[in-house]
């Protein structure tokens, strides 16, 4: 799907964000910053000149068994949206299918994994129980038509499938996500691109320690992390 750049849409969105989150660092530390962050990603998602056009809604779960790639402040947020929401026994539930879902990724190249359908531990009944917390590419990840969506699910070994979606929601995300990582990139932090499941194991086994590590600016896990590319900013 080809579409023309809105330069001033995108230059306006990497500018206040990146200025923004810096300040939020500086003043409030990186769970705050990411936070409000989200609540600013999810305002510039909804008021997309597009954002209508989503066919994306409750009970439509197929992108919940695509591959998903997490950065380490995502993985603190989620482990304390845990805490904080989770029964002990959602809690038992999660780390056991993160467990059995690390076993069969942790040998997996990413492309490999890009083939495989994986069900998110986090997926409940159709819903995602942690919603609001929610990583930022499947805040990102969008269709225009559910179909493109099912047939990827339905047909995981196919990597031409490309569903179709929306410009302005596609550029407003990805711009906000660009400009937010630079920030914590300029201010030190780890902000490699992590596996889920596999990052959640570790942070799981020992939180206190993975903690201290993004805290201190040290490479958070131990498993393969992605260097991040920014679509929208020049290296």
């Amino acid at each position: 799907m080809e579409f023309e750049i809105d330069t001033a849409l995108v230059e306006a969105i990497l500018t206040h964000e990146r200025q923004q989150t810096s300040t939020e660092l500086r003043e409030h530390g990186a769970l705050s910053a990411y936070r409000n962050s989200l609540r600013r990603h999810d305002e510039r998602l909804a008021n997309a000149t597009d954002a209508p056009t989503l066919a994306c809604k409750a009970g439509c779960f197929w992108c919940c068994y695509f591959s998903v790639d997490v950065r380490p402040v995502e993985v603190f947020n989620i482990l304390e949206f845990m805490h904080a929401q989770f029964t002990d026994e959602e809690r038992a539930r999660v780390k056991n299918e993160v467990e059995s879902n690390s076993a069969l990724l942790r040998n997996l190249s990413e492309l490999e994994r890009a083939r495989r359908n994986i069900k998110c531990p986090f997926l409940v009944a159709g819903r995602c129980s942690i919603y609001t917390a929610r990583p930022q590419t499947c805040r990102n990840y969008h269709a225009t038509d559910a179909a493109g969506c099912q047939k990827s699910f339905e047909e995981p070994e196919n990597l031409d499938i490309d569903p179709e979606f929306a410009p302005s929601v596609y550029q407003a995300g990805g711009a906000h996500v660009d400009a937010f990582s630079k920030a914590m990139l300029d201010a030190g932090y780890d902000i490699g691109a992590y596996e889920l499941n596999l990052a959640l194991k570790e942070a799981l086994a020992d939180p206190s320690t993975a903690r201290e590590r993004f805290e201190s600016k040290r490479r958070v896990f131990a498993v393969n992390r992605l260097d991040v590319t920014f679509e929208f900013i020049e290296s």
